[in-house]
């Protein structure tokens, strides 16, 4: 048996993917699962785990030390709550909840009872961020002043409950919370100001993509977009600095940088347009440039719960922590705001 033992709530989509990652540790493993729907309950047994009847009954078992909530969003607070005051450490699925009062009361119980309590944001550990924050750290491109961070997907939102809003659905907590939460983590700043343009394509009842705007106090504004009915992509990543710019097509780390060499030759060749002459938009020459592929930087999502274990025995801080979500959460809340109001929203 290995030390800590996981019980699953909910064994849909996330809850085999974690059940798959956890075959790879030998500290941590996956116990049982409790689902509501029996047929999964069924799964669960023929995968090798454990099925419980109930979720009293998985907390009764003394061999489970971790609850992982990977249910519709408006479940969270309710499942995690009960976990923390029934001895259990807790997991919960991202976005942790479905408001920030919710991610209060959390945190509340893990404080009260003394229980681990962190969130899956498992896209700390992309190798596309991890890539980007490396030349955002390293100020490859001097001092950045604007970051643009996008997903792009054609088939609109998904059908199931994530196109609910009872159920938290929509796009701003289903990918938004990833890359508000990655940029918030590259830029140790101060957000001042959000506005935000919310799409509904294909539902009328949850945003189905959006493009959110977030200036920190430096001035450094960032462009984070999330759309589900692009049928030609724009690249994942562009970031801007006074001295280059490095673009990023996608989640697989290919792209360019591009750096200035030198400031003082003039090389520009005005353009000829159908319409006239443009020397500000002339492209730069090579006796002026340096182009160079992006290197990626490796990552591993093993480390998450590898943290997990530390955590539980005491060795180490929790990596995700409350304020960050938090955070995160009212943040995700502002940008509604902003969208609803079409104005400008202070934060912080």
């Amino acid at each position: 048996m290995k030390k800590h033992q996981i019980g699953l709530v909910g064994y849909g989509g996330m809850g085999h993917w974690h059940a798959e990652l956890l075959r790879d540790f030998d500290r941590i493993g996956l116990k049982g699962v409790y689902d509501i729907d029996p047929m999964k309950l069924e799964w669960a047994v023929s995968d090798g785990y454990v099925a419980y009847n109930s979720f009293d009954e998985m907390l009764a078992d003394e061999e489970i030390d971790v609850i992982l909530v990977a249910t519709p969003n408006d479940f969270h607070k309710d499942y995690v709550v009960r976990a923390l005051e029934g001895g259990k450490n807790a997991i919960s699925e991202k976005p942790v909840a479905c408001s920030s009062k919710e991610v209060e009361e959390m945190i509340a119980a893990a404080n009260r009872t003394g229980k681990l309590f962190t969130v899956h944001q498992n896209r700390r550990w992309d190798e596309d961020y991890r890539t980007m924050k490396d030349i955002y750290d390293r100020k490859i491109l001097g001092d950045v002043f604007c970051i643009q961070s996008r997903v792009h997907g054609s088939r609109g939102i998904p059908g199931d409950w994530r196109g609910k809003k009872e159920h938290g659905g929509g796009m701003m907590l289903d990918w938004g919370v990833h890359i508000i939460d990655q940029m918030l983590q590259m830029i140790p700043e101060k957000v001042k100001k959000v506005y935000c343009m919310e799409q509904h394509v294909t539902n009328y009842e949850v945003d189905d993509g959006f493009i959110l705007y977030l200036t920190f106090e430096s001035g450094l504004v960032a462009q984070l977009e999330v759309g589900t009915s692009n049928f030609i992509n724009l690249p994942r990543w562009y970031m801007q600095g006074e001295n280059g710019t490095a673009m990023m097509n996608s989640f697989y780390c290919d792209g360019t940088i591009v750096n200035i060499t030198n400031w003082d030759k003039k090389d520009a060749v005005p353009v000829k347009t159908a319409a006239g002459l443009t020397k500000t938009m002339a492209p730069r020459t090579d006796e002026t440039i340096k182009s160079s592929e992006i290197v990626k930087v490796p990552a591993d999502i093993h480390d998450y719960y590898e943290n997990i274990c530390d955590v539980i025995e005491g060795k180490a801080e929790q990596i995700v922590k409350h304020h960050e979500v938090l955070r995160v959460m009212r943040l995700m809340e502002a940008a509604h705001e902003s969208a609803e109001s079409c104005q400008v929203v202070d934060f912080e």
